[in-house]
């Protein structure tokens, strides 16, 4: 579709459902969420300058703001402000890091391409997306925020070529695990008991060339087992009752975001299930989860505990963890609330 193909669609949409996100807004076109915010340039939007680290490290001037991150099955939203990030350079990769207790990201540069500033029914935010045009991040003003200090930023970084088109690109089509009989199984368990740092884990399963859910349901139950399809609405109600802090990192290709202390309110709506307390929001959809896992990581300080969920696509969708800093044990209530999960072989013959 044109920008004026998108544009006349959007107002036929718009015409029928007012309320209607941008992101299903897309979907319903068969466009991509960027291309969609592009058609609009000139109309609420602006194209901004593709220099995001600079974008970034001058977010602070605007004092709080939220932070958004998600992926198809979830959105996590954060309060805060953008202050001491920093930039650094690993392989031929650029890895971006904000490590405040409200503004907690990881960002892996190489996949933000696209950056527009938006006003959407009068909100502005800055929004950042991939290269196939998918959401990578946004960032929204709110009443706390320095508004002025919001425009001055998007007049310094407004790029001269205001073009309502962007040139997609899709990415390749995810490979499929190697057979099991394919896998150095004894090699893979050895590096595991060896791990000493929840940062290599990664780099492990590519050594060995293992999926990561295939070297879950390999590795024995002792580092990993699956648990009901409801443990990660089960963890967050356990840790709210328990008031144990917890850790709830989403991502996709370009972004994680993590948020670290307590959730209070929690509230189911349809098929999502909500942490909806004042700093911090959580929207996950329970309809795409489909493997849920207990997984045991050896470290230098201890053994680290985590629930991860996965989607239909084997593509993690949230994961949990207890509130902990390097050179800290994992909390021992963490690890209680952990264990009251059922394993799944279990609670099916429960049943």
């Amino acid at each position: 579709m044109t920008p004026q193909d998108i544009r006349a669609k959007m107002n036929e949409i718009k015409a029928e459902n007012p309320k209607i996100r941008a992101r299903n807004m897309a979907e319903q076109m068969g466009v991509s969420e960027g291309a969609l915010i592009a058609a609009q340039v000139g109309e609420n939007v602006i194209r901004l300058k593709n220099e995001m680290q600079d974008i970034l490290t001058s977010l602070e001037s605007l004092g709080e703001v939220m932070a958004l991150t998600r992926n198809e099955a979830c959105v996590h939203e954060r309060h805060g402000v953008y202050a001491g990030g920093e930039f650094s350079k690993h392989s031929s990769m650029t890895i971006g890091l904000f490590n405040t207790p409200d503004i907690d990201l990881r960002l892996f540069m190489m996949h933000w391409k696209f950056a527009f500033a938006v006003n959407e029914g009068g909100r502005d935010s800055l929004q950042f997306f991939d290269k196939a045009g998918h959401a990578i991040h946004k960032i929204y003003v709110t009443d706390a925020s320095n508004k002025v200090e919001f425009d001055k930023l998007v007049q310094r970084f407004q790029n001269e070529e205001q073009s309502d088109e962007i040139q997609v690109q899709p990415y390749d089509v995810k490979s499929d695990d190697l057979p099991d009989s394919e896998i150095d199984w004894e090699g893979l368990r050895l590096a595991w008991e060896n791990l000493g740092d929840v940062h290599n884990f990664f780099g492990m399963l590519r050594k060995f060339k293992v999926g990561r859910e295939q070297a879950f349901r390999k590795i024995g139950a002792d580092f990993a087992y699956e648990v009901k399809l409801n443990s990660a609405r089960h963890i967050l109600e356990l840790a709210r009752d328990s008031a144990c802090e917890i850790m709830v990192f989403v991502g996709n290709k370009g972004c994680i975001q993590i948020h670290t202390g307590k959730v209070e309110k929690l509230v189911e709506h349809g098929p999502w299930f909500n942490v909806l307390d004042p700093n911090f929001n959580l929207h996950l959809n329970e309809e795409q989860i489909a493997h849920i896992w207990v997984t045991k990581k050896p470290t230098e300080d201890g053994i680290i505990t985590a629930v991860e969920v996965f989607d239909h696509d084997s593509e993690i969708i949230a994961t949990f963890f207890g509130k902990r800093k390097p050179g800290q044990p994992e909390l021992t209530l963490w690890r209680e609330i952990v264990h009251k999960l059922n394993a799944k072989e279990v609670a099916n013959a429960a049943e």
